[in-house]
């Protein structure tokens, strides 16, 4: 196989897999309402379901980034699937908060992160040459925001169709097809030239970055990254109902942002080819920052929601690339699985806090306006983080290499 053909074969499948394991997480907040009327649980209760998850989904990742360098990425993802259909399979039969957490906080998380970011990226990385990696990323990233423009409309059809329990066990049937889908990423057929730190071993290596204040930086960002989609995927199909609008107009706006995303992950890929990546970052936060204050003061009409979807949708993912690029830069592709893995892992725990927070405000005060009003503030406080962190002009890595 030419280098280029066996290049397209390794993205491609990831970003496949990416599709089908984000498209199911970022699904879960149209079966909210369904599950609060089945089981009686309240909101609270249910968004504390899946803020574990969040939580989990990112702890899972720098985890299973040590297996994956040291067993192979396909072992991982194929138990990445088998826990993520699990998950979503038993979740109807789940009457209690803790099953609940059990389920979706648990082992649905977990087996998402099985197949997600750090395994993906870090499993193809590897294979490929610097100069290639930022757009790898970045489409990758986009396969991720694909599978939530499919899979958010056709989650609500099955809901609508055939009901909340149908639709979920549909959708964790679907989880199973990754394991194929992982195939192409096994050793055997990814026989590109890997790079490793010279003999560092994964201990030395992480010591050395958690020492480095860029990598704190891109923590700190992470985090923002993580609250800001947590709480959008979670809790805006709430804002819409809030507005008086029906269920329709969330899975649209959702499957809006999945689309936009992939536009706007492929051209931050792009762009990092040639443009410092921690300005490419502060740029993706500040949008988001002059976004939530514009949607603010418009009138809450579908018309609203579908704009700021889009708007968002460009910025929405698009973190991704440059933070992975930005840690391989720095570090290294050898552990990058792992190191990637942690920054999820701050991301996640943002995460966490805006899917349980967000079902906390609107239960203490019956809206999310305070939420909106963190998001920008935290939104802006990102833009400014990246600032400090070292980076070489892309020019001059590419003459040094």
């Amino acid at each position: 196989m030419s280098a280029k053909r066996q290049y397209w074969f390794l993205v491609i499948s990831a970003a496949l897999i990416l599709a089908v394991t984000m498209g199911l997480r970022n699904a879960l907040g149209l079966f909210v309402s369904p599950l609060n009327t089945s089981t009686g649980l309240g909101i609270v209760s249910i968004s504390f379901a899946l803020a574990v998850g969040q939580f989990v989904w990112g702890a899972a990742q720098p985890i299973f980034g040590a297996l994956a360098d040291r067993a192979g990425s396909f072992r991982i993802i194929a138990l990445g699937a088998v826990l993520l259909a699990l998950g979503l399979a038993i979740t109807p039969f789940m009457h209690s908060s803790l099953g609940l957490i059990f389920c979706l906080g648990v082992l649905s998380a977990a087996g998402a992160g099985g197949a997600s970011f750090s395994i993906l990226i870090g499993a193809t990385a590897q294979h490929l040459p610097p100069e290639r990696r930022a757009f790898a990323s970045g489409f990758i990233n986009a396969g991720g925001s694909f599978g939530q423009f499919v899979f958010a409309p056709l989650a609500q059809a099955l809901i609508s169709a055939f009901g909340w329990v149908t639709a979920l066990l549909s959708l964790a049937a679907s989880a199973l097809f990754t394991i194929p889908l992982a195939l192409p990423l096994r050793d055997k057929h990814t026989g590109g030239p890997k790079v490793h730190a010279g003999g560092i071993s994964l201990s030395e290596q992480t010591l050395l970055a958690f020492k480095d204040r860029s990598y704190w930086c891109l923590h700190a960002g992470f985090f923002t990254c993580g609250f800001h989609i947590a709480f959008l995927v979670t809790h805006l199909p709430g804002e819409v109902a809030l507005c008086g609008l029906p269920a329709s107009v969330s899975a649209a706006s959702l499957a809006i942002i999945g689309l936009a995303n992939i536009a706007g992950s492929l051209s931050v890929g792009w762009l990092a080819q040639t443009y410092r990546m921690k300005m490419l970052l502060v740029w993706v936060y500040g949008i988001r920052a002059v976004a939530i204050t514009l949607f603010l003061m418009a009138p809450r009409t579908a018309l609203t929601f579908y704009i700021f979807a889009m708007v968002l949708g460009v910025s929405w993912l698009a973190t991704v690339p440059p933070t992975a690029g930005l840690v391989g830069k720095l570090f290294g592709t050898r552990y990058l699985a792992t190191l990637f893995g942690l920054t999820l892992l701050s991301h996640q725990i943002g995460g966490f806090f805006g899917a349980w927070l967000g079902g906390l405000a609107v239960a203490q005060s019956g809206s999310y306006d305070w939420m909106w009003y963190a998001d920008i503030a935290l939104a802006t406080a990102a833009a400014l983080v990246n600032l400090p962190i070292r980076e070489a002009q892309p020019k001059a890595v590419a003459a040094a290499a």
